[in-house]
């Protein structure tokens, strides 16, 4: 009986409140488009299923973004279509559409539906930013998977060249191309500032061409066995690639006179070494450097300042990720001595036991010898070391750098990052090292003393002690 009594009482309370509009109606239309933008546009339409005011709101976002998860995308790739036909065809053509950024899968008739409705409104309406993220149907793919999926990609492009022709960012995975496609992509995607290519290559030995006279960025992962020549990318700013397999060059800089953000990694067993002073020849400008070596080979040569001098003088930051521990770090004081306007250097060693298994057992160690014993660099403002250890490998290579570095402000030390995978991963006591970093009050200043005693311009002070980092570790699909 009390519950009876209690269910008629919420359903009168209910009956009283329900011609009043709920309060998010009552906002006005512009904070009530602030909101709707920043969700997701395929959630922005289940909002306003709420209120018919606000459903009139969805023709006027100014941002339509539709990106489902790939596990949702093979259940609603035909959703993704008819919500961008339905967002594209029912707006005022008066409202500029900031963004459109649309993820969906290689599937022929949606695809095309997707490419005219995005081709018409380009031509009637005002489009700023338009982005494709496309993917093919399969988890795993053989090389005819991935051959057959760039046919249906080089299928999408030529029968809705109006689109691509418009389209400003464009994200490509899973898809094996001949060397020609790529070249008559970019010549069709005339507006493209933006390219990013996962596991989209053209078979061994194969060579990416890029000429784009837009093109700002460009994102090359899993690129096989290809050589990526960038022979006329005038606008080109940032440049990533991360593993190759080639034995030949991987990389060739031609006229790339604004790149300023160079990132290359890799996990290299081979013999072939890069030399900086070759492979920036012709791009002088870089000023953000990141090489990540995944803990194995050092594939980069330490070269003698005069030689790689030309090429590093513009360099303000540098990142050398992912040396392997036990690794002599006294080899990166190359890029010191030959940069003279650096002001940040990072180095990090790794000591993954997630990877233990993996790892290679060679000599990873660089032959390297100081050019000047007196070096003197006034730029350098701050020195981050992740995976410090307070052995000799670490506190001189430290105590080198505060001598030379007569400006340091900021000396950065921080035990090994941690991955998720380290944390439960058991592996056996004697396959890795367990880590020494200084703990207490006393253990840090024994450091300190150690690094700084007897450097007359170095301060104590400047050397800061960090806990450990999590950093979620990249786990191919």
């Amino acid at each position: 009986m009390k519950l009876n009594r209690v269910r008629r009482r919420r359903r009168r309370d209910l009956q009283k409140t329900g011609g009043d509009e709920d309060r998010l109606s009552q906002l006005p239309n512009d904070v009530l488009l602030n909101i709707l933008e920043r969700l997701d546009t395929l959630d922005a339409i289940r909002t306003c299923i709420l209120s018919k005011r606000m459903q009139n709101l969805l023709a006027m976002l100014s941002r339509i973004v539709i990106l489902l998860s790939p596990r949702d995308l093979f259940r609603m790739n035909g959703v993704v279509a008819d919500v961008t036909n339905k967002m594209l065809r029912t707006r005022s053509p008066h409202i500029t559409i900031c963004k459109l950024k649309v993820r969906f899968i290689l599937r022929l008739d949606d695809c095309l539906s997707i490419g005219k409705s995005v081709a018409l409104a380009m031509a009637t309406q005002k489009l700023d930013a338009v982005e494709f993220e496309i993917s093919n149907q399969r988890w795993y793919c053989s090389e005819a998977d991935l051959r057959y999926f760039a046919r249906q990609f080089n299928n999408f492009v030529g029968d809705c060249p109006d689109a691509f022709a418009g389209l400003t960012r464009l994200h490509l995975q899973k898809m094996s191309f001949r060397e020609p496609d790529m070249a008559n992509i970019l010549s069709t995607c005339k507006r493209l500032e933006s390219l990013c290519l996962f596991r989209c290559d053209a078979g061994i030995h194969s060579v990416l061409r890029v000429e784009h006279a837009a093109l700002v960025e460009l994102d090359i992962s899993f690129g096989g066995s290809t050589t990526v020549e960038l022979n006329f990318v005038p606008k080109l700013k940032e440049f990533s690639y991360d593993t190759w397999a080639c034995e030949d060059n991987p990389l060739v800089l031609g006229f790339v006179p604004r790149l300023s953000k160079l990132s290359l990694t890799n996990a290299s067993i081979s013999d072939r070494i890069l030399v900086l002073s070759e492979l920036l020849a012709g791009a002088p400008s870089v000023r953000d450097l990141h090489l990540d070596f995944r803990r194995l080979k050092i594939w980069v040569r330490p070269e003698r300042p005069r030689l790689v001098a030309p090429v590093l003088g513009k360099l303000r930051t540098v990142n050398l990720d992912n040396l392997r521990d036990g690794c002599d770090i006294a080899w990166t004081m190359f890029i010191l001595e030959a940069a003279p306007s650096l002001e940040e250097l990072c180095v990090t060693v790794s000591s993954h036991r997630c990877l233990m298994e993996r790892t290679l057992s060679e000599e990873t160690d660089v032959k390297w010898e100081a050019s000047a014993r007196d070096l003197k660099h006034k730029n350098l403002a701050k020195l981050t070391i992740h995976g410090f250890q307070p052995d000799d490998n670490f506190t001189g290579y430290v105590r080198r750098i505060m001598e030379a570095a007569v400006n340091i402000k900021e000396v950065s030390l921080h035990d090994w990052k941690v991955c998720k995978l380290c944390i439960n991963r058991k592996v056996h006591p004697t396959n890795f090292r367990l880590s020494i970093y200084p703990r207490t009050s006393e253990e840090k200043d024994l450091v300190r003393k150690k690094i700084t005693e007897g450097l007359t311009m170095a301060s104590p002070a400047a050397i800061r002690f960090r806990p450990y980092c999590y950093v979620p570790f990249p786990i191919d699909e």
